[in-house]
């Protein structure tokens, strides 16, 4: 008994040795384990924010894109078209040999075809009244006789043919002062040479020269 003791006691201490360095090694290895966690999660922590950052850096580009529609669109109000003003009477078209047109003339021309303008809408007016009566008198001609009726039949076409002519002659002249203001008064619409200033002045409504209206007479 005695001499055993001993190496129960040493095998005890080795043991204990032992497992004293197990602690030890344990330790490092969970005091690692516990560092190595939290490191982790870190890198999730920072990719949220390095996700989030491009989203306020995408907001910039558009309030950008926002001003410079604000400045593209200011300039379009500012390039709206100017008036042209009036033309210049020596810039209307006349024929070779002739002299250019002066203020006078031109405002001689003007004069008068605003009086006629003036003149035939008033006559149209007139014109359509009456053609609106007898229309009328035509739809309450029951129990007329034939006779009446015919009479009824040949005014009516005649006010018709009557009005269609006096609203083509204003369309004319309306035509003609349109004309002045765009600069192309005294110019042919079948050919584009001149019409001839003596002959504008002889009948301001003229928009064929004397061989366009000729070859469209002919017709």
């Amino acid at each position: 008994m005695p001499r055993s003791t001993p190496k129960i006691l040493a095998g005890t201490a080795v043991n204990a040795a032992s497992a004293a360095r197990k602690v030890i090694a344990r330790k490092p290895r969970e005091e690692e384990a516990a560092e190595a966690a939290p490191a982790k999660k870190a890198p999730a922590k920072k990719a949220t924010a390095k996700k989030a950052a491009p989203a306020k850096k995408a907001a910039a580009p558009a309030k950008k894109a926002a001003a410079a529609a604000k400045k593209a669109a200011a300039p379009a109000k500012k390039a709206a078209p100017k008036k042209a003003g009036p033309v210049k009477p020596e810039n209307l078209a006349v024929k070779e040999g002739e002299e250019a047109w002066t203020k006078a003339e031109l405002a001689e021309v003007v004069k008068e075809l605003k009086d006629h303008a003036a003149r035939l809408r008033q006559e149209v007016e007139e014109q359509e009244a009456e053609l609106a009566g007898i229309m009328k008198d035509a739809g309450d001609g029951a129990g007329h006789d034939q006779a009446d009726m015919g009479a009824t039949s040949y005014e009516r076409d005649h006010e018709l043919t009557v009005v269609a002519n006096s609203r083509e002659m204003l369309a004319q002249t309306e035509r003609a002062l349109a004309r002045i203001d765009d600069g192309t008064y005294g110019v042919c619409e079948s050919c584009g040479q001149p019409i001839g200033k003596m002959r504008v002045m002889a009948f301001p409504r003229a928009t064929l020269c004397m061989d366009c209206k000729k070859r469209e007479e002919r017709r």
